[in-house]
């Protein structure tokens, strides 16, 4: 028996069963360059990782079927036939290897600057035209590209469902489409969609509602969110729990079943006068199953060094502080990132008490998809 014995613990909602608590947090990669399909790298990558232990992978962000999702090179796509064959292949190899996978569908929104390819000179969608508050310079969203969006995110969830995947995940965090209609400093629209925070949550409760007509009452639908942004680090979406619940319970009825709530540092209270976590304010508050993550087993978080645009590097550390959270059933689940980057076996060597044999991570492992 590990050390770590409630990380361990199965954890059953519904249709998913998964043998531990860990998941792997989705990290975009660019190793798809070739017609943005996911190929064998990438198979191999996802099962080593299934291999090494974590109970639910969710993939790199990959882009639902809109003209502007895209905002980067290399990134895998969630439609067309080979696109999703190959991530069949992914889906196949990581059942084979004892795991369990969703896909992350993503819309990067203003975040795509016109010039990225294949696309080309297709400009970055938006609510209100900015990417970053107060700059208009991309694409105000139409009601026609508004159900467009919300349409293909109903695809893919149903293509995910249809390739076998275990669930999927809603990427609504970090600054990226659904985050730029959450967030006020880039959403300043006059209609239904803008204005107050009930109105700001009307496009992911609509992403949310299809998503659920497409696949059913029993398939598990994940949002990420976030409070900070890649745009702005210290942004807020929420001030209090009142706030918290005000956003969160809308999203929760319309077929949220597990929140993964992104921080920086997982070990960071996130009101006053609290010791929870951002994840364990969202378990509090909805009563359903919550995912913390932040720099979980590493010595310092992801923000770059000035000067440099990679992951920030860190040495491994201790876990005692998340188990002690998950002893107290702050949170159901932990999302981990660059540690499995560095060491595909994480989960496992963590089980197995082999602590001092891991790998730090390094900028390096960036460059190549072990």
């Amino acid at each position: 028996m590990t050390k770590h014995a409630s990380l361990f613990k199965p954890f059953k909602l519904g249709s998913l069963e998964l043998k531990n608590r860990f998941l792997m947090a989705p990290m975009t990669r660019n190793f798809s360059p070739n017609d943005n399909i996911p190929g064998d790298n990438v198979v191999d990558y996802y099962r080593r990782r299934a291999e090494g232990g974590v109970g639910l992978i969710i993939t790199e962000g990959t882009c639902v079927d809109h003209i502007a999702a895209s905002g980067y090179p290399g990134v895998p796509y969630f439609h067309g036939e080979a696109r999703l064959a190959g991530w069949k292949k992914v889906v196949d190899a990581v059942h084979a290897a004892g795991g369990k996978i969703a896909p992350q569908l993503w819309h990067c929104g203003g975040a795509r600057k016109a010039g990225t390819m294949p696309e080309g000179d297709v400009p970055g969608y938006t609510p209100s035209g900015m990417n970053v508050p107060g700059k208009v310079n991309r694409h105000i969203m139409s009601q026609q590209d508004i159900d467009d969006v919300v349409q293909a995110f109903a695809r893919g969830a149903a293509d995910a469902q249809r390739l076998g995947f275990d669930a999927i995940e809603l990427h609504g965090a970090h600054g990226y489409l659904i985050d730029q209609f959450f967030w006020e400093g880039t959403n300043q629209r006059e209609d239904g969609y803008g204005g107050s925070m009930e109105n700001r949550l009307r496009f992911a409760l609509e992403i949310i509602t299809a998503a659920r007509a497409a696949v059913g009452p029993d398939f598990p639908i994940i949002l990420r969110w976030s409070q900070w942004k890649q745009q702005d680090y210290s942004a807020r979406l929420v001030n209090s729990p009142e706030e918290l619940e005000r956003f969160l319970q809308p999203l929760s009825d319309a077929g949220v079943d597990i929140f993964h709530c992104s921080q920086r540092r997982f070990w960071e209270p996130e009101f006053e006068g609290s010791d929870l976590n951002l994840a364990g304010w969202v378990r509090k508050i909805t009563g359903k199953p919550a995912v913390t993550v932040g720099s979980v087993g590493l010595d310092a978080d992801f923000i770059p060094v000035p000067g440099e645009a990679t992951f920030r590097e860190a040495e491994p550390a201790s876990l005692d502080e998340l188990e002690r959270r998950m002893d107290a059933n702050e949170f159901d689940l932990v999302a981990v990132g660059r540690a499995l980057i560095a060491n595909p076996a994480w989960v496992n060597m963590v089980a197995e008490d082999r602590m001092a044999e891991l790998a730090a991570f390094r900028k390096e492992d960036l460059g190549v998809l072990n």
